[in-house]
């Protein structure tokens, strides 16, 4: 008998302040918005475009009221971007090959902060610029608590995708 797909994404945040002094791990359970999931089936069982980078970006608490699975890019009234990282772009999130049903980054996706935020959450985007509406929306997740980052810190982010 086959298996049934259901595809389960975690992000997990290591929270580093200016010494490296570790101040938290945060794991933050994904949503893939129905965006996300059209792309994968057009790009794979259709004639779509696969996308062959994607990008992390934060999601601010301020005004933060809830993910839905109709969000995209252009159009999630429920939330904004934070972008208080001196990255000039959204940094890549570069996964390895697919094994054992999982495919993740071996290296992590680092968040230079450059100014006090709260952070609600993460999203993966194939579009690399900061705040830009455009591109696919793949997934998004909210921690579990919101995590406040100051001027120096870094966030390691690590995202693994897989199907158990």
């Amino acid at each position: 008998m086959l298996d049934p797909v259901a595809f389960i994404g975690l992000f997990v945040a290591e929270h580093r302040d200016a010494d490296g002094v570790l101040l938290g791990v945060y794991q933050a359970p994904n949503a893939i918005v129905t965006e996300g999931v059209h792309h994968m089936m057009e790009a794979e069982f259709r004639s779509g475009s696969q996308s062959a980078t994607w990008y992390v970006g934060l999601a601010d608490n301020t005004g933060w009221t809830a993910w839905a699975a109709a969000d995209t890019m252009a159009s999630h009234a429920g939330w904004t971007e934070a972008v208080p990282y001196s990255n000039a772009t959204r940094p890549q999130w570069t996964c390895g090959a697919a094994a054992a049903r999982t495919i993740t980054n071996a290296s992590t996706v680092d968040f230079t902060v450059n100014a006090a935020a709260t952070l609600k959450g993460l999203f993966i985007t194939n579009n690399s610029t900061k705040s830009g509406t455009t591109g696919t929306l793949w997934s998004e997740a909210s921690f579990s608590s919101t995590v406040t980052v100051a001027n120096g810190d870094t966030l390691k982010v690590t995202y693994t995708l897989n199907v158990p």
